[in-house]
C-alpha cells in the first residue's frame, strides 16, 4: 500500500511539474489592448496587442501604479522592463542588465501591434509568476503616442486575470530538452513528440534562420556555427503546437 501511495504521489508531482496554465486572450475593457499570459514549469510567455502608434503598458501584481511590483512597456525606446515610480510619476526603466523580458516577436498588421515576450517565472526584482491557476492582478494603459511620458495615456485600467490549466505537457514540445547549453553553436534537441521546424531569433526578436526537420524527428542536431556570441530563442514547431527555448552561443 505504501509503495502504491508513493507512486501515486510521485505521478501527481510529475504531472503538476509539466502542467501549463493560460489566461486565454483577454480584451482589456476600456482600451484597445488584449493580453494573454501562458506559463509552464519554468517560463512565462506574454502576448500583448494594441495600437501600433501607441506605447502599450502592463503592470503585474497589483491594481494601481502604487501597488504593482513590475511593469512591461512597449515604447519607442529599447527598454521593456520598468518599475513603477508612484501613482502620478512616469515609470523608470530597469537597468540594462535587469531587462528580463526577451522579445520573441514584434509584428504590425494594419494599425495593430502584436508583441510576444518571454522570461523566467522568477526574476530578481520582478513580479514572480506562479505556474498554477491563481489569479494574476494587472494594470494596463495605452499611450497617446509611442513616446512614454507621465500622463500621456489614452486609456488605463486594472483587472484580475483568471487562468485555466492546459493539461499535461510531458508529451508536448514544452518538455523538450536542448543540450549542451551553452554551446559553440551545435545543439541537440530531444523531444517527446515530433518536430517539424525550428525558427531561430535573436534576443530582441530579429529573425535569424529557419531549420526544416524533414522526417518529423524527435531527436535533432542543430548546427548554427557562425552566429555571434549571445542569447538566442528557438521557436520549435510541429503540426499542433509551438514552444520556445532560450539558448546561449559562446
Amino acid at each position: 500500500m505504501k509503495t502504491k501511495l508513493f507512486t501515486a504521489i510521485s505521478l501527481c508531482i510529475a504531472a503538476f511539474s509539466f502542467a501549463q496554465f493560460s489566461t486565454g486572450t483577454v480584451a482589456l475593457t476600456g482600451s484597445n489592448l488584449s493580453l494573454k499570459i501562458d506559463t509552464n514549469a519554468t517560463t512565462v510567455t506574454m502576448t500583448l496587442t494594441g495600437s501600433s502608434t501607441a506605447w502599450l503598458g502592463v503592470g503585474f501584481g497589483g491594481t494601481s501604479m502604487s501597488s504593482v511590483s513590475d511593469m512591461f512597456i512597449w515604447n519607442g525606446t529599447a527598454n521593456r522592463d520598468y518599475t513603477a515610480s508612484g501613482s502620478r510619476s512616469q515609470p523608470s526603466a530597469d537597468a540594462a542588465a535587469s531587462q528580463s523580458w526577451a522579445i520573441v516577436s514584434d509584428n504590425v498588421a494594419g494599425n495593430i501591434r502584436t508583441v510576444v515576450a518571454t522570461r523566467a517565472l522568477v526574476s530578481a526584482g520582478d513580479y514572480t509568476f506562479l505556474n498554477d491557476s491563481s489569479t494574476i492582478p494587472v494594470i494596463f494603459a495605452e499611450g497617446a503616442s509611442t513616446s512614454l511620458g507621465s500622463g500621456s495615456h489614452n486609456t488605463r485600467g486594472s483587472r484580475g486575470l483568471t487562468r485555466t490549466t492546459l493539461g499535461l505537457g510531458n508529451f508536448s514540445l514544452q518538455a523538450t530538452s536542448v543540450f549542451p547549453n551553452p554551446s559553440n553553436g551545435s545543439f541537440k534537441i530531444k523531444t517527446k513528440t515530433g518536430l517539424n521546424k525550428i525558427n531561430i531569433y535573436s534576443q530582441i526578436g530579429a529573425f535569424v534562420r529557419t531549420i526544416e526537420v524533414t522526417d518529423n524527428s524527435d531527436n535533432v542536431e542543430v548546427q548554427v556555427e557562425g552566429l555571434q556570441t549571445g542569447v538566442y530563442l528557438m521557436e520549435l514547431e510541429n503540426k499542433s503546437e509551438k514552444s520556445w527555448k532560450k539558448v546561449i552561443v559562446n
